[in-house]
């Protein structure tokens, strides 16, 4: 993929023929799908390669929290589906992540595969100070996602999903080559519906986003391919 702002749609739904449908009609306007829990858990590996015959690259976002083990043998489960993006949770630790790194690494040469580029969840965009408080963590949002941005960078990770409110910090932290990938994306005036933390399409490029993920203000538009479009033009003109 070339430099500018990527944009991945984000397909969360169990309707494969639904799925299949509003990708092909956004394809010129998106540079890849994202298939979450919804899509993966009811149609499985063979739903994604189903997708993935459209020619669009596949952003898997399975968000894989386990011990490393664990993490590492489903990683090498997924290699063959060749995502060009795969999550999982920074929260799991370090010597998760770097499981997963050198499985991912190692299937990935076993197999004559491009590896899939890592992500680590950092704050789940549904989630604010106090929700974060409930828990345990005393530390504000953008703190947490920036620990857990620098665990990933050392641990070898590609980059990280976080909302696109802690851009700036984490590019300062943890500097360029460092994927950061927003969802929490809303078209000026949008709807945020469970999203918590959010900006629009131009103000994440401005800030310095590697990838948008975008997933009802196209999905759940009247035309998704003209809300797909306008969201384009909106990313190339920022």
């Amino acid at each position: 993929m070339d430099k500018r702002t990527r944009i991945f749609c984000a397909l969360d739904s169990a309707d494969l023929d639904g799925v299949r449908g509003v990708a092909q009609s956004i394809a010129g306007a998106v540079d890849g799908l994202k298939l979450g829990l919804e899509f993966f858990t009811a149609r499985g590996p063979d739903g994604v390669r189903e997708i993935a015959k459209l020619g669009l690259p596949i952003f898997l976002d399975v968000k894989l929290h386990d011990i490393p083990n664990t993490v590492a043998g489903a990683i090498r489960g997924l290699a063959p589906l060749a995502p060009y993006y795969l999550t999982l949770h920074a929260g799991g630790g370090e010597e998760m992540l770097r499981a997963a790194r050198d499985a991912a690494r190692d299937e990935a040469a076993r197999l004559g595969l491009t590896p899939p580029r890592l992500l680590a969840v950092t704050v789940l965009t549904s989630l604010d100070e106090g929700d974060l408080a409930g828990m345990g963590v005393a530390s504000p949002v953008g703190e947490q996602v920036v620990r857990l941005a620098e665990l990933a960078r050392r641990a070898g990770i590609d980059g990280i999903v976080s909302s696109p409110r802690e851009i700036t910090a984490i590019r300062a932290a943890c500097g360029e080559g460092f994927d950061i990938v927003v969802p929490g994306i809303r078209p000026g005036g949008g709807a945020t519906q469970d999203q918590k933390r959010v900006m629009t399409p131009a103000e994440a490029v401005r800030a310095g986003a590697s990838a948008l993920v975008i997933g009802r203000p196209i999905t759940g538009a009247a035309d998704p391919a003209q809300a797909a479009a306008e969201i384009r033009r909106q990313v190339d003109a920022a």
